[in-house]
């Protein structure tokens, strides 16, 4: 989706990468433990993905404000512990 028509505020490169290494977990991850039909990824397995890629360097701490930014900006939305992608509305 290009910048200019996501409706979602805009955050800084490295987040977004975290945002997209994530995406790309929860989608080969599949549906999450508490709604079959949805993909997620567990908070903790999350980390885990961010600590171990090789796309970029995260530290925790680097992670723990990525994933508040990303769940405050509507990029992920959390239930029971797990992650989910927010698909923006299309006009």
């Amino acid at each position: 989706m290009p910048l200019a028509a996501d409706p979602r505020p805009p955050l800084p490169d490295w987040v977004l990468d975290a945002y997209d290494v994530l995406t790309d977990a929860i989608t080969e991850h599949g549906p999450g433990e508490h709604d079959r039909q949805v993909p997620a990824i567990n908070r903790d397995d999350a980390i885990d993905v961010l600590l171990s890629t090789d796309e970029r360097h995260f530290d925790r701490g680097d992670i723990d404000h990525a994933l508040t930014r990303l769940l405050e900006r509507g990029y992920f939305y959390e239930v029971n512990g797990e992650l989910r992608v927010t698909t923006p509305l299309s006009e």
